[in-house]
């Protein structure tokens, strides 16, 4: 199969693209002929390294790649509840493989597509799934509550207001740097407003909100805080900003009556996987009802590098996806 390597710990120039042996599912698991893989910010962090020190975490040479979607190609035991040639979707456990043209899923961790167009399935679906379980199972929104969204039109991000409306929100407002404004003006997504996140929290005069969605961190999280009303929840789901410094006030937590929960796909999921399929069909859901229309460039593999340099430099509103 064809992959895209990360050979060495280091900048996007460690990619490099590679021949590999074809793998073959096990029991429960299915191959899947990878038509788009995305990519993610997880991708960049694996690439430099950022949690080479942790265990489990993925050491060079590796394929990154958390999403994918294709067809499938062949069945392992015991799974009846796909056929070869179907459209799918899918979630690494590890986070990593999906920049191949190859790629082996645990079936609980795939979804069927029907007709929906494959780059938006993997741009969409896989992020939009993880935000339904965010949202539900760590945050616990209820219908008639607000969200507030930092980043707005980050990939994550961007998952985040159409499953809050799916699940009754009544008030999504987002947050973009300055650079991203006019690209927010345009967006279809379906936030009532999007304000510069260098004006917070004045630019929000007095509203709170019952949840803020925080991939972002930083200055950026220290000012989602004081958005939150009494009984509010922060979902710390990122550091896009790479501010690894960054600490909560406990006493701000305990006076505004707050609390601050973290929430990553790659811990929650293995831990907890009777909730991915579910999340994998409320987010197909959501994307038939037109909620995930995001701006979405497609590369080949051999332009991978360039997909990683143009993510660090934030170059992008909306989601770059890889094709074979």
């Amino acid at each position: 199969m064809r992959a895209v390597q990360a050979t060495a710990f280091g900048d996007p120039g460690v990619l490099v693209v590679v021949d590999l042996p074809d793998p073959t599912p096990g029991p429960g698991q299915i191959a899947i002929d990878v038509t788009h893989a995305a990519v993610g910010l997880i991708d960049l962090f694996f690439r430099q390294g950022v949690y080479r020190d942790r265990p489990g975490m993925p050491q060079p040479p590796f394929v990154p790649g958390l999403e994918v979607a294709g067809t499938v190609r062949a069945l392992g035991p015991d799974v009846t509840e796909f056929a070869v040639g179907e459209p799918v979707v899918s979630m690494s456990a590890a986070g990593t493989g999906g920049y191949a043209s190859v790629y082996i899923a645990d079936a609980a961790r795939v979804a069927p597509t029907g007709g929906l167009d494959p780059a938006v399935a993997v741009a969409v679906v896989p992020n939009a799934a993880m935000a339904h379980v965010a949202l539900t199972r760590i945050a616990h929104l209820e219908a008639g509550e607000s969200v507030l969204v930092q980043g707005a039109l980050g990939g994550f991000s961007a998952a985040f207001p159409g499953i809050a409306r799916q699940l009754g929100a009544s008030r999504v407002v987002g947050t973009v740097r300055a650079g991203k404004l006019a690209a927010a003006a345009t967006t279809k997504l379906p936030y009532d407003r999007i304000v510069d996140s260098a004006e917070l929290p004045d630019v929000l005069a007095d509203e709170r909100f019952d949840v803020v969605i925080d991939p972002v961190g930083g200055a950026v999280r220290t000012h989602g805080l004081a958005l939150l009303r009494p009984g509010g929840r922060m979902i710390v789901a990122g550091n896009a900003s790479e501010d690894w410094g960054h600490q909560v006030d406990t006493n701000q937590l305990w006076l505004g009556n707050v609390t601050v929960a973290g929430f990553n796909a790659g811990a929650y999921l293995p831990a907890h996987p009777q909730y991915m399929r579910p999340a994998l069909e409320a987010a197909l859901q959501a994307v038939a009802a037109g909620h995930g229309e995001i701006e979405i460039d497609v590369l080949s593999f051999d332009e991978a590098v360039t997909a990683h340099e143009r993510m660090e430099r934030r170059d992008v509103a909306g989601r770059i996806v890889l094709r074979p």
